[in-house]
């Protein structure tokens, strides 16, 4: 493959990837389905379930012209493959070709099948026609009702606009590419399957924590969907749905910076050496808590880890009076709230003597 080609191919796949799954400097660019179509799509108040219709139907036909648009890109890149002339191109080229000119003419037969009957066939309207019941007797009665609830303001709502989380009054919904997710508040419940965290570290402005959470529905008809939280927005998501919560074992749910910071905290204790206590002398109940052990001692080693001799830590004293997690969190309230990515690297005082110290400085008692 020659260099121009190669270029090109390499560009086009970026490009189609970015394409397909929008990060946000595609996004503030304007280079999304949304924006590109937005006169036909209508507005998303105005009538959700008909503008998500009507996207999910262009979103299909554009990504299915990517391959098609690769075939037309590399007529120009590579003239010299004379792929404007099919009859002359490698077999291997008019193979890709057929296949890109079937998948785009499948799509369009797909649409126009979903079209039908006022849109009817869509995966959407399907979806919808799964809660008909006496309260509501036609699929259109619920899109009005979800239409309706969409416009409130006191809804949940929660990711990029086309990977969406919403909570209505309602409904539990979940936007994503090519389709909608829907199931009723009084019909659902939903469990904490999975929590994800983006490490405490120095890249990182704010740590993250996503929470994968598993709907059910007691209908036969609406099949169970996942959808993704993130901790900080979890209080909101669960004074706005009034379906309950279960959580699977062993998922521990942090919802502010300091529960993230501490279970960093708590590994790079780990790593530092353990205080043998003195023969004799006991462990008593941690005095912030008077709960647990008081298993952690303060002893300066940062000076044999820093490059410079000129240490700011201090010598502490101080017989183990804390245990980990309440000087976990004594640690975290001093540092500045606005600045996260420092904590770590940051130096505060003994709660009891106020002797200066870092994480290095903190041995767990063995």
């Amino acid at each position: 493959m020659e260099s121009q080609e190669l270029s090109f191919t390499l560009a086009y796949f970026a490009f189609s990837l970015c394409f397909v799954f929008t990060p946000n400097e595609f996004r503030s660019a304007g280079l999304t389905v949304q924006n590109l179509f937005q006169s036909w799509l209508g507005s998303e108040d105005v009538g959700f379930i008909q503008y998500h219709v009507r996207r999910t139907s262009a979103t299909l036909l554009v990504h299915s012209a990517l391959p098609l648009g690769y075939y037309m890109g590399m007529c120009i890149a590579a003239p010299e493959k004379n792929l404007l002339y099919v009859h002359q191109v490698s077999g291997l080229w008019r193979a890709f070709l057929l296949l890109s000119l079937c998948l785009q003419l499948s799509s369009w037969m797909l649409i126009f099948y979903w079209s039908l009957n006022n849109w009817l066939n869509h995966p959407i309207s399907q979806a919808l026609q799964a809660h008909v019941r006496p309260a509501f007797p036609g699929w259109g009665s619920i899109a009005t009702s979800i239409n309706t609830e969409f416009r409130r303001i006191d809804k949940f709502a929660s990711g990029p606009p086309a990977a969406r989380v919403l909570i209505t009054d309602s409904w539990v919904l979940k936007v994503s590419t090519y389709h909608i997710y829907m199931a009723l508040q009084s019909e659902c419940y939903v469990t904490v399957t999975e929590s994800r965290q983006h490490q405490f570290s120095p890249d990182l402005a704010s740590p993250t924590e996503i929470l994968t959470l598993r709907v059910e529905s007691t209908n036969p008809n609406v099949k169970p969907f996942t959808i993704s939280v993130n901790s900080s927005e979890y209080a909101e998501f669960r004074d706005k749905l009034r379906a309950p919560i279960r959580n699977s074992a062993n998922v521990v749910i942090h919802q502010t910076i300091s529960d993230l910071f501490l279970e960093t905290f708590r590994a790079q204790i780990d790593l530092n050496p353990p205080y043998r206590l003195p023969r004799g002398q006991e462990v008593e109940s941690c005095i912030g808590c008077m709960q647990t052990p008081a298993n952690t001692k303060l002893v300066r080693l940062c000076t044999a880890a820093d490059t410079d001799e000129d240490s700011e830590c201090e010598q502490c004293f101080c017989r183990p009076m804390w245990c980990l997690s309440c000087l976990g969190r004594w640690f975290a309230s001093r540092q500045d709230q606005q600045r996260p990515e420092t904590w770590l690297s940051s130096r505060v005082p003994c709660p009891t003597c106020r002797a200066k110290f870092c994480v290095l400085d903190i041995c767990t008692v063995g």
